[in-house]
């Protein structure tokens, strides 16, 4: 579901030629076709070597990052991994702490001891109830299942405001080079988000206007994700919008 967006994310505006500069240009590709070739590049998640030429192996963003070429995914449902901040709805209560559902293939569980203070197990409602959207991390990932914790700034229960998806897969351009895409944003239009990167993200705002301008302008991020230069032509977009 959704996961916040918190200062620990945000860092200043960068500009399109900063980020030029450590990122050459990213085209999408096909599996099978060829992305660079010399010795020198490094495939990584998503490509492969094959002689002197460096292949995609899934259909994605194509990215050199100084010597390394991976290819990002730009479809797919969101596979959980440690640290992750996610969005979820609580769905049940049991003893010892909430169900999640973080739209994942396995539930997320929130134990009561990962919770930032102290909750009597008699009044576990009163912190979180069912139906409750909360912005959690996971913090180990096992056989029983996934689990969520607290315990860091910016997580805890989101009250207000509303929810949407996108396709995880593009929630990075969406929060985009240290956090720049999405601080744009949010100075824009004045939104408190959080993003989840499950594909759930959370906005709220002084009032509707406000509120519906910041969806717009990340599905605007989501569905020009191939484009570069898009912090540029997210200026523009706030200029004309």
């Amino acid at each position: 579901m959704i996961a916040k967006v918190t200062e620990a994310h945000e860092a200043p505006e960068i500009s399109s030629e900063s980020e030029e500069s450590i990122v050459k240009k990213r085209r999408v590709v096909v599996p099978g076709e060829i992305i660079v070739s010399g010795e020198d590049y490094l495939p990584s998640e998503g490509t492969r070597r094959e002689g002197m030429n460096i292949l995609a192996s899934r259909f994605g963003l194509a990215e050199e990052s100084g010597r390394v070429v991976k290819v990002i995914p730009v479809t797919g449902t969101f596979i959980p991994r440690k640290n992750n901040v996610v969005i979820g709805r609580v769905t049940n209560i049991t003893f010892n702490g909430w169900v999640v559902d973080i739209d994942s293939a396995s539930s997320g569980f929130l134990p009561i001891d990962e919770s930032p203070r102290f909750i009597n197990k008699n009044e576990m409602d009163q912190f979180l109830a069912i139906g409750e959207v909360v912005a959690a991390k996971i913090w180990s990932i096992n056989t029983r299942g996934i689990d969520l914790t607290l315990k860091s700034k910016g997580l805890g229960k989101l009250e207000g405001g509303f929810t949407f998806r996108i396709i995880p897969n593009r929630v990075p351009r969406v929060i985009g080079r240290e956090g720049s895409m999405i601080m744009l944003i949010k100075e824009k239009t004045g939104c408190d988000i959080t993003v989840g990167q499950n594909g759930w993200i959370w906005i709220k705002g002084q009032n509707l206007d406000d509120q519906i301008r910041a969806r717009k302008a990340i599905e605007f991020v989501a569905e020009k994700f191939h484009v570069e230069g898009l912090t540029d032509k997210m200026e523009e977009w706030f200029e004309k919008n």
